[in-house]
């Protein structure tokens, strides 16, 4: 589904991503994982086309995306999800209110909306929290309702951005298996961007190494695990054994 061709990326001096290919198939569970600089971010925002590479191409399927302008690139936004590390909801409205955010923007009737936020407080087992505030709920409750917010709209893909890096372990394997359970339920492609190996391993498919702004190694996350090829592979896999 999504492609990139050679893709680079600078910001002043400093060489963001250099010459990026990758691949991440149709319905998978995809990790990018990196160490803090490794250019994690950056690949995330042309991925999800926030931000423009100064070269190279960005598919999704056969379409190339990276050229969008005006309402092209508005649609082909929507058809992506984003869930954060420090969650992203607004203080301001209640767990409703934030979920239905971006029904709202989308012009959705109040009916459909209503109807929507149903299902998925349901799909992520927080009913009855429906109009609790911010402040009142656990941090893994702010990542589900996060989480219900980013798939509102009914995306393609969800793209997790150290999504479970401010949670404590037990939360974290919470979240992962909702993670897991809303890909096999929606056949939702989903990536997944952390430092984490333990959070790759726990749910991924495939992975990529970046390293960098480079891709250095990509493979089955078992493979990866086992025989880590390259020297950034083996320091994450030694972190995560330590």
């Amino acid at each position: 589904m999504i492609i990139l061709k050679g893709v680079s990326k600078k910001y002043a001096a400093v060489c963001a991503l250099d010459k990026v290919d990758l691949k991440i198939p149709d319905g998978s569970i995809y990790g990018i994982i990196g160490k803090s600089g490794a250019g994690k971010s950056t690949l995330l925002r042309i991925m999800s086309l926030l931000e423009e590479p100064d070269s190279g191409e960005v598919w999704y399927g056969n379409e190339r995306v990276d050229i969008l302008k005006g309402r092209g690139l508005l649609l082909h936004r929507r058809r992506m999800g984003m869930i954060f590390q420090n969650f992203n909801l607004f203080s301001s409205r209640d767990v409703t209110g934030n979920i239905t955010y971006p029904l709202e923007i989308a012009g959705f009737h109040k009916k459909q909306i209503n109807d929507r936020v149903e299902e998925l407080l349901d799909i992520v087992q927080i009913s009855d929290k429906r109009k609790a505030r911010l402040r009142e709920l656990s941090g893994g409750q702010k990542q589900r309702v996060a989480i219900a917010r980013a798939l509102a709209a009914n995306p393609e893909v969800l793209f997790c951005d150290e999504a479970t890096s401010a949670l404590d372990p037990q939360t974290t394997r919470s979240i992962l298996g909702l993670i897991r359970d809303l890909h096999r339920k929606l056949g939702i492609t989903v990536v997944l961007i952390t430092h984490q190996m333990e959070v790759i391993k726990e749910v991924c498919e495939e992975l990529a190494v970046l390293d960098e702004g480079r891709i250095v190694e990509q493979g089955m996350v078992e493979a990866v695990f086992v025989r880590p090829q390259t020297l950034a592979a083996k320091e994450l896999v030694h972190v995560r054994q330590l």
